[in-house]
């Protein structure tokens, strides 16, 4: 029919996806061969709709194929058929084809295919059925191989998502960025105990680390702060949301375990008895013991206000419940409490035979804690094994993904304790000499002390001499609630002095 006239009119719809155009299977191509087989078949066209680099999964995704289908309803009385290369550049869903075929057939459109059998004949549909579920298949074949390529490069320990920061991509491989080296400075202090995520969020943001979202670089934030103290990547360990198996990883570990959990428990407010201070306090340099003071009428927490004056502001602290109490002017309180430390600041003699019996109980307690250090690395191998036999469990089906989830956060509560007492390695770091030094220069002075401090560090210092905390009497502080420690240090020379192997803090670093 070459030499026939042409009076019926036909569009052109190729596609071809960033894969194929590897493959050479290009759009010029599927143009040559659609019109060929529209000239012999005696069909003008006079349309083409071309789609690049566009997957044939849905149709959403396709504004060309959008563009066509409105094009054929506006000029259905002017179209009467449209031109593919094959089946599949419609689409590779059943559903989504046939549903495209009768909207194209509702407007008296016929679909027809340069390379395969297509008509309106019984048999021809339903050879078009079948090629088109052909398509669906190969796509669902393709889909399965990638998930199972993507699940075995997790169970062999490599990335199969975005690595956190300190981390790059290169090669298929996590490896070490700009900012490693400063990420692992951040989680040193942070396994101090002395800083909270606010903190940790302006000292990080300091240094340089950016959040990197769509190619640009932000500033971090305190929850994503929090975030990040909490990936498991980190310590050398895959997670994934997809997979319920926590995998070895082949990157370079940041942290130890043992450091991995201490900062876990510091975040958790478990680092200093009765006073959190890893949590989220919100530090505010206008009014630093903020939520740190109680008050001494109702035992409330205090919070920070100005007041105006005539030619200036003035910083007050104030009862949160506004029970009545009246204000403390913030150098008021601040005064007070540095007088406090100074008197409470030990004598020399006093320390001299408490650092005589802490010597002894140092090296007690380092023998003591190298026996549980012990204990809990065998617990921690038993748990390591009940999890793995959990996993197990889950994917063969003999425990659902509710019970999974709940034995498995059971388990790891006790991973994280038992690990938590692997991490204590304060009697590794120091011999008793630079204990005793250390000690020597921060109680000659309880005060100053505390003014040379930072925030977070005198709140560890308070925390840890007045675990019940400090209230505002409104005549001055009161509380004499020490330490069990602290308290036998004072007690030296009044003649109550009896001091047992203690538990918890024996001293605070500063």
């Amino acid at each position: 029919m070459a030499g026939a006239e042409l009076t019926k009119q036909a569009i052109i719809y190729i596609r071809v996806s960033s894969e194929e155009q590897v493959e050479n299977f290009s759009l010029d191509t599927q143009d040559d061969i659609c019109r060929k087989e529209a000239t012999r078949r005696g069909f003008q066209i006079i349309e083409i709709f071309r789609e690049e680099g566009k997957s044939a999964k849905t149709i959403t995704g396709r504004p060309e194929l959008m563009k066509l289908l409105d094009y054929c309803r506006r000029n259905r009385r002017h179209v009467d058929a449209v031109f593919v290369y094959r089946l599949d550049r419609i689409s590779r869903q059943t559903s989504d084809y046939l549903a495209i075929r009768k909207r194209l057939a509702d407007y008296g459109i016929s679909l027809i295919s340069a390379n395969e059998p297509t008509g309106n004949s019984p048999t021809e549909k339903l050879l078009e059925t079948i090629i088109a579920s052909f398509a669906q298949h190969d796509n669902d074949v393709r889909s399965e191989r990638t998930k199972n390529g993507l699940r075995t490069r997790f169970l062999a320990g490599m990335c199969t998502g975005k690595v956190p920061i300190g981390y790059v991509m290169e090669g298929g491989y996590a490896v070490k960025d700009k900012n490693f080296e400063n990420m692992k400075k951040a989680w040193n202090l942070m396994a101090t105990g002395t800083k909270s995520l606010s903190e940790m969020a302006a000292i990080m943001n300091e240094w340089g680390i950016r959040k990197v979202v769509a190619g640009k670089e932000h500033k971090l934030r305190m929850q994503t702060v929090g975030r990040l103290f909490r990936h498991k990547f980190y310590m050398g360990v895959l997670t994934s949301t997809k997979y319920p198996e926590e995998i070895r990883g082949q990157h370079e570990a940041m942290v130890t375990e043992e450091q991995f959990y201490k900062v876990q428990a510091i975040i958790d407010g478990r680092n200093v008895s009765g006073m959190t201070i890893g949590k989220r306090l919100n530090e505010n340099p206008d009014f630093p013991l903020r939520r740190v003071i109680k008050c001494g009428k109702c035992g409330g927490v205090l919070s920070g206000a100005w007041s105006k004056g005539r030619s200036k502001r003035y910083a007050y602290y104030i009862c949160k419940n506004r029970c009545g109490a009246p204000s403390i002017a913030v150098k008021k309180l601040d005064d007070s409490l540095i007088q406090y430390f100074q008197d409470i600041t030990p004598t020399k003699d006093q320390l001299d035979v408490f650092l005589i019996v802490l010597r002894k109980m140092f090296y007690q307690s380092l023998s003591g804690l190298q026996a549980k250090r012990v204990i809990a690395q065998e617990e921690i191998y038993k748990l390591k094994q009940m999890r793995q036999k959990l996993v197990e469990k889950n994917l063969a089906g003999v425990y659902s993904d509710e019970i999974f989830k709940e034995q498995r956060v059971i388990i790891e509560d006790k991973i994280a304790t038992a690990e938590s007492i692997l991490g204590q390695t304060i009697f590794d770091k120091y011999n008793f000499d630079d204990v005793e030094k250390f000690m020597r220069a921060k109680f000659k002075d309880l005060g100053q002390t505390y003014i040379d401090s930072e925030p977070g560090v005198r709140r560890v210092l308070l925390g840890s001499i007045c675990p019940a905390g400090l209230a505002w009497s409104y005549s001055g502080l009161s509380n004499r609630e020490f330490n069990k420690q602290y308290q036998a240090i004072l007690d030296i020379g009044s003649g109550n002095f009896a001091m047992s192997t203690p538990s918890g803090t024996m001293f605070v670093p500063i």
